[in-house]
């Protein structure tokens, strides 16, 4: 059954903390560019009001920081940065998803060890 949080091939939406922490990581960005960057890691489901909501949200926890920035095409777009608390929540998200790799790696080998007619059912 696919549903927006989950759509085959994507990621789940609680997904999207650690990989906007992860992109932050990689340098500073503008909330619409974070949301199609955010797509291409995988997560389908993103919508501009839910992720300016948890950028919302990590900033109240100090993760990120933000300012507005003057654009010469438009509005003023607000900019947003991984603070040094920010680096240690993507630390221990790393450490975290990396656990849920091994994890899902030992159930997956383990149905590929499956004869076929039982991998079937």
């Amino acid at each position: 059954m696919s549903s927006p949080d989950n759509d085959s091939g994507s990621l789940p939406r609680h997904y999207l903390k650690p990989c906007l922490l992860l992109l932050l990581a990689e340098g500073p960005s503008h909330g619409y560019d974070l949301l199609e960057q955010v797509r291409r890691l995988g997560i389908k489901g993103a919508e501009p009001g839910g992720l300016y909501r948890y950028l919302r949200s990590m900033e109240k926890e100090e993760l990120v920081s933000s300012w507005w920035e003057p654009s010469q095409a438009g509005p003023a777009r607000r900019t947003y940065v991984l603070t040094d608390r920010g680096t240690k929540a993507l630390d221990s998200s790393v450490t975290a998803l990396r656990d849920i790799r091994a994890i899902l790696i030992n159930v997956l080998d383990r149905y590929d060890g499956l004869s076929p007619r039982a991998a079937a059912h």
